[in-house]
């Protein structure tokens, strides 16, 4: 998993009924693009630092050059 700084994690349901879980990226720790990721949730507006596991997918987003991460 590679990630930009202003693309979505999506985190997918384990149950039925439970919510999928979904987050702005808005650092990205490694020159390369792999985890871990800092992330703001969008159901509760905390920031975290997260390392996704297999129910995770990103949703890229084209970026401009010369924007600033945050």
């Amino acid at each position: 998993m590679k990630a930009s700084v202003g693309d979505r994690i999506i985190i997918e349901s384990r149950r039925e009924g439970e919510p999928v879980r979904d987050g702005k990226i808005l650092e990205v720790r490694t020159e390369d693009g792999t985890p871990p990721y800092e992330v703001e949730w969008s159901d509760n507006g905390h920031i975290s630092l997260f390392f996704p596991g297999p129910d995770a997918r990103l949703q890229h987003f084209e970026h401009k050059a010369g924007r600033s991460s945050r």
